[in-house]
């Protein structure tokens, strides 16, 4: 994926200034996102901070559109001053894909650090953007479950590989396959934050009892509690009948979790993503882009804040499990 460029309204906005301002400090015709970054440290305008959040996207349905949901919300994060790892767990490499790359064209994935024990550093790849990193992924990672099953402390591997980084990010962002297994039980442990994207058809329900049966599982056997669970309802068409009977009875039953912006059905959102680009470089205006924006809106002071209240109601996951 080539370089994006952007507008001086387009710096100003993310940076927060006015266009005096970002005139006085260094006036092109187009931005390159080294400039936006140099800008920030020039003109001291730096993000809330979160406090290394490791934040993972998943649901055991699949088809979802997990993977163009957090590419893209990563890429986001990253262009709004956050320093950000996205970590492909899918073997299919499509969150890697989505940054305009190939996991083919890697010779190590996380497979050669949580079994081979390699240093995730040697694993850690730059992209366009300066302050955004991503672990690249492609089949070499189908074998992962397997490998890891004999081994001692198996549910940990992940956590304890990420220790060496993870103070060099503010967020950590997971890409899981939509599957229960021992790499998507690592990212759960290795996580404070979950976000479950799902479709407004009543087919999402089942996944979304096992999700929150395995994270009550996780409190319970594990004594891993997440600091925020956040249901976000994705791809919605308010024109169909079934979606909003499907998005009432999201509201009726997990109304502690689900996210209030909603991920409209939006075509150019879905195009980026099978040209590997993120929505905010493809478009950043149209519906998806914007939609985005507005869930990182919601969820950045939640996560700003401190978590012990969080972390609380986070346990009331035995709670959703009954209310499917």
């Amino acid at each position: 994926m080539e370089v994006p460029t952007y507008t001086a309204k387009q710096v100003a906005e993310m940076l927060g200034v006015s266009a005096k301002e970002l005139s006085e400090a260094l006036k092109k015709d187009a931005y390159s996102p080294d400039d936006l970054w140099e800008l920030r440290a020039t003109l001291q305008k730096y993000p809330t901070v979160i406090n290394h959040r490791r934040q993972l996207f998943l649901n055991f349905k699949g088809g979802t559109g997990k993977t163009s949901l957090s590419s893209s919300y990563a890429w986001r994060l990253a262009e709004l001053g956050y320093a950000v790892l996205l970590v492909d767990l899918d073997s299919q490499g499509h969150a890697t894909k989505c940054l305009g790359y190939e996991g083919e064209d890697y010779a190590k994935t996380l497979q050669d650090v949580l079994v081979r024990k390699a240093p995730l550093a040697q694993v850690i790849q730059k992209s366009t953007l300066p302050n955004l990193d991503f672990v690249p992924s492609n089949l070499s990672m189908s074998t992962v479950d397997l490998a890891l099953m004999p081994m001692a402390g198996r549910e940990f591997k992940l956590r304890n590989a990420l220790r060496e980084v993870e103070a060099q990010y503010d967020v950590i962002v997971f890409d899981a396959p939509p599957s229960f297994g021992l790499l998507n039980l690592n990212a759960l442990m290795a996580a404070n934050d979950l976000f479950v994207p799902v479709l407004a058809d009543f087919l999402s329900f089942h996944g979304l009892k096992l999700l929150f049966e395995t994270v009550q599982s996780l409190e319970e056997d594990l004594q891993h509690v997440l600091d925020h669970v956040f249901i976000v309802v994705n791809a919605f068409n308010a024109t169909f009948k079934l979606a909003k009977e499907a998005l009432e009875a999201l509201q009726t039953h997990y109304p502690e979790y689900l996210l209030p912006t909603i991920i409209r059905q939006c075509t150019k959102f879905a195009l980026s993503s099978s040209e590997g680009r993120p929505v905010f470089v493809a478009d950043p205006n149209c519906k998806g882009a914007t939609d985005i924006q507005a869930m990182i809106d919601h969820v950045l002071p939640l996560m700003a804040a401190s978590s012990p209240k969080a972390g609380a109601k986070a346990t009331k996951a035995t709670k959703a499990t009954k209310a499917s």
